[in-house]
């Protein structure tokens, strides 16, 4: 059965299975930990390990305290596995997540992780999209008269618009009541991360593998291939294939011989 928690850093995590493994699942911007409900469904059945799903800081139930930087959010995840064995340890993160989870687990911070999984991460980004993120760090917060103006904007922000249901536990996630109206449960300032190579963190990682979806808009096969030679692509689907393709990305983080 899975339940929750508060890490020592305030993040709040849902947990569940057993045994002396472990997979960290670090969701992407704007998202929330409820994002993996679709592979932890299927973890509880199939995998012999445990698995932790943080709200990342600035997101869903987490402290929406600064600073927002990569490495902020790095050091969150190595004090959540810092009593885990670092050898039966794999990071898994989805786009933002993805950057998250190759430097949480790099030594930098702590544990050197085993493996690192990393799908639809964004490698490229123009000096237009960077200054974009920037301007969106400095805006503040908007509210909105009703709960399903909140939910509508809260799954376009994840890219879950139109792939999960506004009643699912996702959408309810991404949403916090702010006295007689509502806002994404995300803090625009984490917005302000974007900004350091992508590629140069990436290559921080142990063991990195990267995938994406071949309808993913933003990143390239190529893109990928550049940072991992042996990158791969999940056909049919889009940006979030965790959610599209659960058992595909569930194979993928799997699919280290050595894991």
């Amino acid at each position: 059965m899975a339940d929750q928690f508060i890490s020592d850093h305030g993040l709040e995590v849902s947990r569940g299975g057993q045994g002396a493994r472990l997979a960290v699942l670090l969701h992407g911007l704007g998202a929330n930990r409820a994002v993996w409900s679709r592979m932890t469904e299927i973890a509880d059945r199939h995998w012999d390990g445990r698995w932790l799903a943080p709200d990342l800081r600035g997101h869903g139930g987490s402290p929406a305290r600064g600073p927002f930087g990569y490495a902020a959010h790095a050091a969150d995840i190595a004090d959540l596995i810092k009593d885990d064995d670092p050898a039966k340890t794999v990071l898994v993160g989805h786009s933002f997540g993805g950057v998250i989870a190759a430097l949480a687990g790099s030594g930098l911070y702590g544990p050197r992780v085993h493996d690192t999984a990393a799908f639809g991460v964004k490698i490229v980004w123009t000096a237009d999209e960077t200054a974009k993120a920037r301007e969106l760090a400095a805006r503040p917060a908007k509210t909105f008269a009703t709960r399903e103006e909140a939910i509508e904007r809260a799954l376009k922000l994840a890219g879950l618009h139109g792939l999960a249901d506004p009643a699912s536990k996702v959408a309810a996630n991404g949403i916090v009541a702010e006295g007689a109206q509502w806002r994404v449960a995300m803090d625009p300032r984490v917005f302000g991360a974007v900004g350091p190579s992508v590629p140069d963190l990436l290559r921080l990682a142990p063991n990195l593998r990267l995938a994406s979806g071949d309808k993913d808009a933003m990143v390239s096969l190529a893109d990928m291939r550049a940072v991992d030679p042996a990158a791969w692509t999940i056909a049919g689907a889009g940006h979030n294939v965790h959610w599209e393709n659960p058992v595909a990305v569930w194979d993928f983080v799997k699919s280290n011989k050595d894991a």
